[in-house]
């Protein structure tokens, strides 16, 4: 199984306790294609300006990432600049330069219309819509959105979730969608609206998944020293989808192990700027990891 990924490719410029890093390899669906790539192949469709050159592409070369919806046209790449507190946990957009991507209508290549996979990354609900219009029977669909979508367009956004089973967000956007506070209720809400499951990232402090079997609880892999925790979501998604594609089923053992696989994918990409992390990654690092996580959650019966 393919995944079908629709998102930004975007250059960030990112200031941590720990250094800068200028005009790097940024973007939702790069994190989450390189890191979906560890388990299946994978579509990407986003659009570049002029400026993105050969060394970005390299990201995304000798990977099962097909590049044939990368869309370049006139003009620049969508530019982000973030400055990170000193504890990471927080941090201050410095400036948003959409550039092309302010214009972006995907356009799904004729290729990829039979993706059994799709991902709809962080972009206008609309948008989002017309992409699964485009897809002939997809098998699973999961999106990611933010509260510039909740507040701005919530009806479109509602209608979007329709069509979804997946939906992973971060607690805040939990309780915005829903409007509740306590995120069990939160999660019964928004469930409601359609996603079947719904991923909260809690960041630092780990993840939660409701499903119809219940609640699952994942903690963020403890790491000595945290580099840069950009795309470290988008590089969850990857994770969790790829595996779960690979899987070949979505039954709750299932989706119980990608949520580990995708919290193993994020703590690597925390430990450098940009993708540079995931592009050392090898598999035998990732289910070494994996493995840890087991011990860190193991214990007896009374």
């Amino acid at each position: 199984m393919s995944i079908l990924v629709v998102g930004s490719v975007a250059y960030d410029t990112v200031e941590t306790p720990f250094g800068t890093a200028e005009r790097v390899l940024g973007g939702s669906a790069s994190f989450f294609s390189v890191a979906a790539s560890f388990f299946v192949p994978v579509r990407l469709v986003a659009v570049v300006g002029e400026d993105f050159g050969e060394e970005q592409l390299a990201a995304f070369k000798d990977r099962p990432i097909d590049l044939e919806g990368l869309e370049r046209t006139k003009g620049k790449t969508f530019h982000w600049g973030g400055k990170y507190s000193l504890d990471l946990n927080s941090r201050e957009t410095l400036f948003t330069d959409l550039n092309v991507f302010e214009f972006f209508k995907p356009k799904i290549p004729a290729a990829y219309r039979t993706s059994e996979a799709v991902f709809l990354g962080n972009i206008d609900p609309v948008l989002q819509r017309q992409v699964l219009e485009q897809v002939e029977k997809p098998q699973l669909v999961a999106c990611d959105t933010m509260n510039f979508w909740i507040d701005g367009q919530p009806d479109e956004l509602r209608e979007t979730l329709r069509q979804v089973q997946i939906l992973l967000i971060n607690d805040a956007e939990a309780r915005e969608l829903s409007g509740e506070w306590n995120l069990v209720k939160a999660a019964r809400a928004v469930r409601k609206m359609g996603p079947r499951t719904l991923v909260v990232k809690k960041g630092e402090h780990g993840v939660l998944m409701f499903t119809d079997e219940g609640c699952f609880a994942a903690p963020a892999y403890p790491l000595e020293t945290v580099f840069d925790p950009t795309g470290a979501g988008d590089t969850f998604a990857g994770g969790f989808l790829g595996y779960l594609a690979s899987a070949g089923e979505q039954g709750d053992a299932a989706l119980r192990r990608a949520i580990v696989v995708g919290s193993t994918l994020a703590s690597f990409c925390c430990e450098a700027f940009s993708l540079d992390r995931l592009l050392t990654l090898t598999r035998r690092e990732i289910d070494e990891r994996y493995r840890e996580f087991q011990d860190l959650t193991r214990f007896e019966s009374l």
